[in-house]
């Protein structure tokens, strides 16, 4: 796997990959993650970066060395500064669910003044192509992603984000949660709004999902915006629900 030589050590973003495989499940709770003469093969770094990530993951609790039974996975919860419940994937993975991430795409689109704009494909309303061209001007950063259930795809992300990250490319990505860039980049998140609604899925999202065009799909729309109000991301999801519904779990 190749990894970003720009700006983060090495060291930390292998730690926020096998931080991410813990929390979707592909390093199962009481199970090892692979030996580090693996993972030095994989990532294709030393073993003194490979011992850094593991060391940081064991200060955090993720993981506990032993010596001659190799490195166990003991905790696989985030903790989450925004609020008590749980994401749903958090959710699928303790169901006994695995859970994969990729992403596919990152490019710089153009938007038009009047939105229509054929870069933003059937994924968008005329209402939303309106909208992230009155707050983000003249481009933004499309990328997109799949979650896999269990090796299947699941859901298809589309997500819309500042102009202010020009230049990221995939490979700065890999595993790493998106919000975590954005945070490492300075742009924190204060305000966030999810919608749902069920709607007919898209070509494009029904192409990546396996479906066929116009079948019922569950539609999640997440508004990220800063401490000021400024628009930093805006998305779009498609969940097959077929495969699996969604679920919130809540506490008392």
């Amino acid at each position: 796997m190749s990894l970003s030589r720009k700006e983060r050590p090495l060291y930390l973003q292998i730690k926020q990959i096998i931080r991410e495989r813990i929390l979707h499940g592909e390093y199962a709770l009481g199970s090892n993650i692979p030996s580090e003469p693996l993972l030095e093969r994989e990532f294709g770094v030393s073993k003194i970066t490979v011992r850094g990530a593991i060391q940081e993951l064991v200060q955090e609790g993720y993981l506990e060395k032993g010596s001659g039974r190799g490195t166990r996975v003991i905790r696989n919860k985030a903790a989450s500064k925004l609020s008590k419940w749980k994401h749903f994937t958090e959710i699928l993975v303790e169901s006994g669910h695995r859970i994969q991430k990729r992403w596919l795409a990152v490019e710089l689109i153009a938007l038009e003044a009047d939105g229509a704009n054929a870069e933003l494909g059937d994924l968008l309303s005329a209402k939303e192509k309106q909208k992230l061209t009155a707050e983000f001007g003249s481009r933004c950063l499309r990328l997109v992603r799949m979650y896999l259930l269990n090796g299947q795809p699941f859901i298809y992300y589309i997500h819309y984000v500042t102009p202010l990250l020009e230049g990221l490319e995939l490979m700065d990505l890999s595993e790493q949660s998106l919000y975590e860039l954005l945070e490492e980049q300075g742009l924190s998140l204060d305000q966030l709004q999810d919608e749902f609604g069920a709607v007919q899925v898209p070509a494009e999202a029904a192409s990546a999902l396996g479906l066929e065009i116009n079948t019922p799909v569950l539609r999640r729309s997440r508004t990220s915006r800063d401490e000021f109000g400024k628009l930093i991301e805006y998305s779009v999801g498609f969940y097959h629900t077929e495969l699996q519904s969604y679920i919130v779990n809540y506490e008392a």
